[in-house]
């Protein structure tokens, strides 16, 4: 039976403010597919029902306890292996890529629910404080153990932008759980001596993004496309942006993947500087309002949960943002409540589920 105290402690902040940033990403994505010629459901009526379906999913894992999921942790994580393990088997191939499985008639990216499960995972082990000094290396093989697999898996697919996101966020939780200091110096300088070999593992078309980060000029018809017309997109919105469904970037089709990776393109061809201000100030609400629940969580596992969820998030912004504008090479990484696709959007709002249920449930323990 549901506690009825948590409906009078229902977050409605932190609800009002994902349930606007998702509804300017239905207006955008709009914008961006509605003048399309496509047979079926056009993509922004496929975002809103994801965006329902999520919502329903949301409020599901917000109304468990969340103390529940400690004892299915682990259960949950080797389900999520199993089916990064049946896309290599299985999985369908789009654009040389082979990161989604058919389950009825939609397709499924297990590697964004992977995020999830590695959260939850990740917070049981470190549920229980090991002292005041931190945790060393010898405290943190298993941690590494159910993050390097997941991150091969991931990379085979190749999803070079997923697994980056996985691994900054494992690296936020040691951070937040305190890690010794010299620890970490050890694990940065492994980190660092190993980058040669992960160049050496990367696809041809992942080395020429990083190259031409540093040089889009260097391949404009290839590789430093997508910078080039996404700098083009956001400059020629100016101040006040040119309106609603009048960017001529996105709809004369010169910049690529503008419903998903480049959505911020579009919305500051539109928008300006101001709505993207706007966008950025929400996205900075959401942030602190995640973080002001791990502060006030009534335990360690809420604490990590909640963190582990707003580093998601927070890694994803400003990464994706950072590429758009030409700080950041282009990785694929979506933007979170605004970029159109289906398990990105399921994945978020669980994960914006568990931040609602630390909320809600730091005044009933």
């Amino acid at each position: 039976m549901i506690d009825r105290r948590l409906f009078i402690h229902f977050d409605w902040t932190l609800m009002g403010i994902v349930l606007l940033i998702a509804s300017i990403g239905i207006l955008n994505l709009y914008s961006i597919t509605g003048h399309w010629e496509i047979y079926g459901t056009p993509v922004y009526l496929k975002q809103t029902l994801w965006l329902l379906m999520g919502l329903v999913l949301m409020i599901t894992v917000a109304f468990i306890e969340y103390r529940f999921y400690s004892d299915f942790a682990y259960v949950v994580y080797i389900i999520s292996i199993f089916f990064l393990l049946v896309v290599l088997g299985f999985g369908t191939v789009s654009s040389g890529a082979q990161r989604w499985i058919r389950v009825g008639f939609i397709n499924l990216q297990p590697s964004e629910l992977v995020k999830i499960s590695f959260i939850l995972a990740l917070a049981k082990y470190f549920q229980r404080p090991v002292g005041r000094e931190g945790y060393s290396l010898k405290h943190l093989a298993f941690p590494f153990f159910i993050l390097v697999i997941p991150l091969i898996l991931i990379l085979k697919q190749p999803d070079l932008g997923t697994a980056i996101v996985l691994l900054l966020v494992f690296f936020s939780v040691l951070l937040f759980v305190k890690i010794r200091w010299s620890s970490l110096l050890a694990i940065v300088l492994v980190g660092a001596s190993v980058l040669p070999l992960v160049w050496r593992f990367l696809k041809e078309y992942q080395k020429k993004r990083i190259v031409t980060f540093f040089d889009p000029d260097s391949d404009p018809l290839g590789a430093g496309y997508h910078l080039i017309q996404s700098k083009i997109a956001v400059g020629s919105g100016g101040i006040t942006g040119k309106g609603f469904m009048q960017g001529t970037q996105s709809k004369l089709g010169f910049l690529p993947e503008q419903q998903t990776d480049f959505i911020f393109s579009v919305l500051g061809e539109e928008w300006g500087l101001i709505g993207s201000l706007m966008i950025v100030l929400l996205y900075f609400f959401l942030i602190l309002w995640g973080l002001r629940i791990a502060v006030q969580a009534k335990d360690r596992y809420g604490a990590i949960i909640s963190f582990g969820v707003v580093a998601m998030l927070f890694w994803h912004i400003l990464i994706n943002i950072g590429m758009v504008l030409g700080l950041m090479p282009v990785v694929g990484i979506p933007l979170p409540l605004l970029s159109y696709g289906g398990s990105f959007l399921i994945s978020t709002l669980i994960g914006i589920g568990l931040l609602l249920n630390v909320s809600m449930r730091r005044y009933l323990f």
